[in-house]
């Protein structure tokens, strides 16, 4: 059955189009947006959402999209989506951080020019048939000192345009290396110099907690006197009441705004001041920016649906469509791993180590440990997958770690899952093999090759003569048929396992049976998804 799409909010014919020409049903209702009653009602029904910003999807319409299992923002903002809830049942929220970009970018360069020219001001009074010459002095740009916060995509833009206007540029970001920022031609400072240097800021950063407030009225009172502030990244990141102050009093030349700490702005402090200019969140608003972010949330998120590509999404690692077939078998072994050990794992989990070696090492190892943890809490959790299941691990306290090595042994690639609990260490290892399919080879420092099939069963014991034919014999008078039987051992007469893959399930009076065998410790029947 074709994936099932609802456009809740407004996209472009061609948009739609995208999902049609992949193969996904659309279901193209824009009014839905406006209608949350409604799309309560509907949700359940579709395993993609797509939307822009009037849709709100909170987490009662979470709890009630019992097959979603993506949703797609047509634009960069995702503050109408209830991501932590999405998280904990498992849906991928993606956005489109690059479709609108240059237009932002253009756009805080549009501000900087009506409020060094006071733009806006000087048209209201020209058309009121005033010719108040004198009254609207302004100052250029040429020359003058840019403070960029946050030098991304949009912050990386309006670098090179300011660049390219002669003017000189410092940029604040603690993500920003200082080959980058001699590659853009900016000079990387800390926040308290770009306050002092700057005759013009300009904020291009996400809200975070760390950004929240970042121009406060503290961070205001060490701005350079006659300074001019432009945001059209988020409301909240300049406290406005500060700011309205700073410029009552002569401190700040100026300012210019396209976003606000309450959305619609009805009201704010910086409305009705001199040489304040205020644009209703126009930053993404050219034809060309919501084509497309429109076109580019279909491909997302038909990519994904269908083929399982993962991009730009919120709260899962990326996953390119190039990837996707190459990642998918490790996957499927990282997913076996980790449900492994947590179906032989009775006791609390206290720390995981994934160790990646060889090929897996230069793969995208964020998704593969997403899939392992994924798998070891499959056991204790039935619907968790690859979006759920890190934060599930964050939320217990358990400490976990990567381990990355070049190739060491006969495998290109395997991987190592280890956990520790409070009274013991387990280890499994496996790779996947030419045909694509996983294999065990290794389990409790012993090596050993076994398929993974739907159907296991693991044995514990000691090294002793006659335990294949125990465990044959014991089966065989249950009517079970062994379809492969791997066994290993630590040395002559220690500690032994047995890898029985079989060909349906057994009850626990067959598991009894064999661990009345004075010499068997563990009979534990493995279930794995390996379709």
């Amino acid at each position: 059955m074709a994936p099932r799409v609802l456009v809740s909010d407004e996209l472009s014919e061609t948009a739609v189009q995208i999902f049609r020409d992949r193969g996904v049903e659309v279901d193209f209702q824009p009014q839905l947006g406006k209608d949350k009653d409604r799309l309560f009602e509907v949700i359940g029904n579709y395993d993609g959402l797509a939307i822009r910003s009037a849709t709100k999807v909170t987490e009662k319409i979470i709890e009630a999209a019992k097959n979603l299992k993506v949703v797609g923002r047509a634009g960069i903002g995702v503050d109408n989506v209830d991501i932590p809830a999405a998280s904990r049942r498992g849906i991928i929220v993606m956005n489109t951080p690059f479709g609108n970009s240059i237009t932002t970018a253009e756009h805080a360069i549009a501000l900087m020019f009506a409020v060094a020219r006071q733009l806006p001001a000087a048209d209201t009074s020209t058309q009121a048939g005033k010719w108040e010459k004198s009254k609207f002095m302004g100052v250029e740009i040429t020359g003058k000192t840019l403070g960029v916060i946050g030098a991304g995509n949009i912050g990386s833009i309006v670098c090179a345009r300011a660049i390219g206007l002669k003017m000189h540029v410092i940029a604040y970001d603690p993500f920003l290396s200082k080959e980058r920022a001699e590659e853009m031609g900016v000079t990387k400072v800390e926040l308290d110099e770009l306050l002092a240097q700057a005759d013009f800021i300009t904020l291009h950063v996400p809200m975070t907690e760390k950004t929240r407030g970042i121009l406060n009225r503290e961070a205001l009172a060490k701005t350079k006197p006659g300074v001019r502030i432009i945001n059209c990244a988020r409301g909240g990141l300049v406290d406005e009441a500060a700011l309205a102050d700073a410029i009552r009093s002569g401190h700040v030349a100026g300012a210019a705004f396209d976003v606000f700490e309450v959305e619609p702005a009805k009201e704010s402090p910086l409305f009705g001041l001199p040489n304040v200019v205020c644009t209703p969140h126009l930053g993404a608003s050219t034809t060309e920016a919501q084509e497309n972010v429109a076109l580019q949330v279909a491909e997302q998120m038909a990519d994904y649906l269908v083929k399982g590509a993962v991009s730009n999404a919120i709260n899962m690692p990326s996953i390119t469509a190039e990837e996707a077939p190459i990642l998918k078998p490790f996957i499927k072994l990282a997913d076996v791993l980790g449900a492994f050990v947590g179906q032989v794992t009775e006791e609390p989990i206290k720390e995981i180590e994934i160790l990646y070696d060889g090929m897996t090492a230069n793969m995208n190892t964020r998704a593969l440990t997403s899939a392992v943890l994924a798998g070891l809490i499959r056991s204790q959790v039935a619907d968790v997958n690859m979006v759920s299941a890190p934060i599930m691990i964050k939320e217990k306290g358990i400490i976990l770690s990567e381990v990355k090595r070049d190739k060491s042994g006969v495998f290109d690639g395997y991987i190592k899952l280890t956990v520790t609990t409070e009274t013991m260490t387990r280890s499994i290892a496996g790779t996947v093999f030419s045909d694509g399919k996983p294999r065990f080879i290794q389990i409790k420092g012993i090596n050993l090759d076994a398929d993974v099939g739907s159907h296991m069963i693991y044995i514990t014991n000691t090294d002793v003569p006659g335990m294949i034919g125990f465990i044959g014999t014991t089966l065989g008078a249950a009517g079970v048929n062994i379809a492969n039987f791997q066994l290993g051992r630590d040395k002559q007469g220690g500690d032994a396992i047995a890898l029985l893959y079989v060909d349906a399930a057994v009850d626990d009076a067959v598991l009894k049976k064999l661990t009345a065998n004075p010499a068997i410790r563990q009979a534990k029947l493995l279930t794995f998804n390996v379709d």
